[in-house]
């Protein structure tokens, strides 16, 4: 058994032994550091260098936030600014606003005002490509243009009162060319008392609800109106001096003002609102699209209208186009689609056009509804009020009534007969036409035509233009194939015969190969066919008023005319109607026609009796 100085030797020679393993062990590993230092030195700046990058990105993070901070407090500040800008300068806009967008004080706030500018400018290039390039027209069908709520609120158009009176209204001018209607010296050097006495011994009234432009006198020469580039041409050559209706409603409808017109047939009108309507829109520098639309009841009175205002634009570079049912979509629309400033329609087909988008009225300022009354009485209200929607909103317009959605403060202009107490628009006959009832058998009607036909084509008077009425489109058929068995040179005019062939018989009436022409209420209003003689009414018309435009297609522009009116037991509601209008007329009533009562019964025209009813 070893000693314990023995074991105690051995322990200290292990501790010795450790120390010694544990020193080399400690010198090697610190060799071993000192080798990689030499070897690859990032090993030991690893972590300085990851320290300063999460500092660094620290700071840069709190830079970008301060900056972002900074940029958007100034954006909402700028943006403000803007703000307040444009609502101060609201008034001062147009439709379009090309203020281009302030200046940005930063980078970024550059480019998205740059980016913002761009599109608002692309936005307005295409509107105005639109505008300038009309509606398109090709073969095949789009939607109409799709109209702002700001742009749907309003209705411009015209009010129909009293007869037969087209309506011109001019939409609201622009700046430059509002009001700038002026007298010309030699009308202004004119006195008050000829004035006085020009409209007195025509028999007009004239009353401007707002007194503005009261004080303006009747063109009453052609030498009165303004020197213009379209009057330059002298369209009016072969004409005295304009007609009352012309010389009253000139200066107004040249001084951008709404205007109900009231006067005989043939006195005229159809110029009273073609001059104003070609000379506004020659002096306006924008084109493209359609710029005025002239609606008509009728294709003929469409046709004869176009016919006048055509040649009236073509002085100054316009073109007008007509378009009517009863023809070729595809003709018409290939018209269209070379443009036009005016566009002459009926009702029905212009709702068509539109609804297929090839008729634009957005751009329009100058609506004419010609015989307005006609065109209510017979349930058109609605397609008109579907037609002004699609025209440019009028400003101070009131919605409450028909008349007052149409117009702004219209001039009501009114060209009597001389009749003093009826000057106020009511329903009044011409004074000049002598008025013939003949109380007959029914079944003896076609009989005393033949005879009435005989006698007044004898002579001198053979080829005498004369006017038959018949009530529906079968009795003019028959009537008319009566009349050419009997050796009479006869033609037809009604809803039942293709375009052509209407075309056709009018104009052969017009120009004298024809001397009879019988038709039905189509032909009634508005038709320019002179030298007619005498006008018979075979059949008694549904309403007084028909009676009264029937009768007017004789005695026009200042002429005499005849009226025979064959009255039967079927008519006897009419005769209280009938017998005021001759008494006011100054006309002699039969006996036979009092004896059915003078007893007024007021009847609504049967499709203004269906209209009433939806």
């Amino acid at each position: 058994m070893p000693s314990a100085e023995s074991v105690a030797v051995k322990k200290d020679k292990k501790d010795k032994k450790d120390k010694k393993a544990k020193k080399a062990k400690k010198e090697k590993e610190a060799k071993f550091i000192d080798d990689a230092e030499v070897l690859d030195p990032v090993e030991d700046v690893v972590p300085e260098v990851e320290g300063e990058k999460k500092k660094k990105d620290k700071k840069e993070k709190k830079d970008k936030k301060d900056k972002k901070e900074k940029k958007d407090k100034k954006d909402k500040k700028e943006k403000k600014r803007k703000e307040e800008t444009e609502e101060e300068n609201a008034e001062d806009r147009m439709e379009i606003d090309d203020t281009p967008a302030e200046e940005a004080t930063s980078q970024d706030s550059d480019k998205k005002a740059s980016k913002k500018k761009k599109r608002k400018h692309d936005e307005v290039a295409e509107d105005n490509a639109d505008r300038a390039n009309g509606p398109d027209v090709a073969d095949t069908e789009t939607k109409p243009k799709k109209k702002s709520k700001k742009e749907g609120k309003g209705q411009n158009g015209a009010e129909a009162n009293g007869s037969a009176a087209p309506t011109s209204t001019p939409a609201k001018a622009s700046k430059a060319s509002q009001g700038s209607y002026v007298e010309s010296t030699t009308l202004a050097a004119t006195s008050q008392s000829d004035v006085d006495s020009f409209l007195k011994s025509k028999f007009i009234t004239i009353t401007d609800p707002t007194g503005k432009l009261s004080h303006l006198r009747p063109i009453m020469e052609f030498s009165h109106l303004p020197s213009t580039r379209l009057l330059q041409k002298s369209p009016f050559k072969a004409f005295s001096a304009p007609t009352p209706i012309q010389a009253a409603s000139w200066p107004f409808t040249l001084s951008d003002r709404d205007v109900i017109g009231v006067a005989e047939t043939g006195s005229g009108k159809t110029m009273a609102f073609a001059l104003p309507c070609v000379e506004g829109l020659s002096k306006n520098s924008k084109r493209g699209g359609i710029r005025a639309v002239i609606v008509s009841p009728t294709r003929e009175l469409a046709m004869q209208t176009h016919e006048q205002v055509s040649q009236l634009a073509g002085l100054v570079g316009l073109s007008c186009v007509c378009v009517y049912g009863g023809a070729a979509k595809y003709e018409q629309r290939s018209l269209l689609s070379r443009g036009a400033d005016i566009v002459v329609a009926t009702p029905g087909r212009l709702k068509d056009f539109m609804s297929e988008g090839v008729c634009d009225l957005s751009g329009v300022q100058f609506v004419v509804l010609d015989e307005a009354d006609r065109m209510l009485d017979t349930g058109f209200e609605e397609d008109i009020k579907q037609i002004l929607a699609a025209t440019p909103p009028r400003e101070e317009a009131d919605a409450h009534a028909l008349a007052a959605s149409m117009m702004v403060n219209p001039v009501r202009i009114n060209i009597s007969n001389g009749d003093e107490d009826r000057a106020d628009g009511e329903l009044q006959a011409n004074k000049r036409i002598t008025q013939r009832v003949e109380v007959v058998d029914p079944r003896a009607k076609e009989a005393r035509l033949l005879q009435i036909l005989r006698e007044y084509q004898q002579g001198s008077k053979k080829n005498d233009r004369i006017l038959v009425f018949a009530l529906y489109k079968k009795e003019a058929t028959r009537v008319e194939e009566t009349l050419a068995r009997r050796g009479i040179s006869v033609a037809g005019i009604h809803g039942d015969l293709r375009q052509e062939q209407r075309t056709k018989a009018l104009e052969a009436f017009k120009a004298g190969t024809t001397s009879v022409l019988v038709a039905t209420d189509v032909a009634a209003r508005g038709l320019d066919i002179p030298e007619v003689k005498l006008v018979v009414n075979l059949t008694f018309p549904l309403t007084i008023e028909d009676y009264v435009h029937r009768i007017g297609r004789t005695g026009r522009a200042g002429k005499t005319g005849e009226a025979i009116t064959l009255f039967t037991l079927h008519d006897k509601s009419h005769s209280g109607e009938l017998i005021n209008i001759l008494r006011q007329a100054g006309q002699p009533v039969p006996e036979d026609l009092l004896k059915f009562g003078t007893t007024v019964k007021k009847k609504l025209h049967p499709s203004m009796a269906r209209s009433t009813a939806r």
